[in-house]
């Protein structure tokens, strides 16, 4: 059984910066293919980026410059770097890992990200 672990969320000042990490229980994150979404109230969930397994990346257009997706295989760990974070990046951020093995999408419960003054 895998398991999507999502930390490092919390509140931060406009113009501020926060790193969002994601671990897995039950397999190891380079089996997968990782991606960000994040959700806001009463609206869908938004993809921000994706790696691969070999670590080719990929962002949504509103991310890019700004938002990093990244691997830390020492510590088995997938990475979102969010800087110069404002109001509207307020959100529920989730990781996802997914593997054409079994097709299955997996997802943590999600972290909450707060950015006010």
């Amino acid at each position: 059984q895998v398991h999507v672990v999502e930390s490092g969320g919390g509140w931060v000042r406009p113009g501020g910066s926060l790193t969002l990490s994601c671990t897995l229980s039950g397999s190891e994150t380079t089996r997968f293919r990782m991606a960000w979404f994040r959700q806001q109230p009463g609206q869908p969930r938004f993809h921000i980026a994706t790696i691969t397994q070999r670590g080719e990346t990929s962002y949504a257009d509103f991310a890019k410059g700004q938002f990093t997706i990244s691997r830390h295989n020492a510590t088995d760990t997938v990475q979102l770097q969010m800087n110069n974070l404002q109001r509207w990046d307020t959100a529920r951020y989730f990781c996802n890992a997914f593997t054409m093995t079994n097709g299955v999408d997996y997802w943590g419960q999600g972290i909450e990200v707060t950015v006010s003054r």
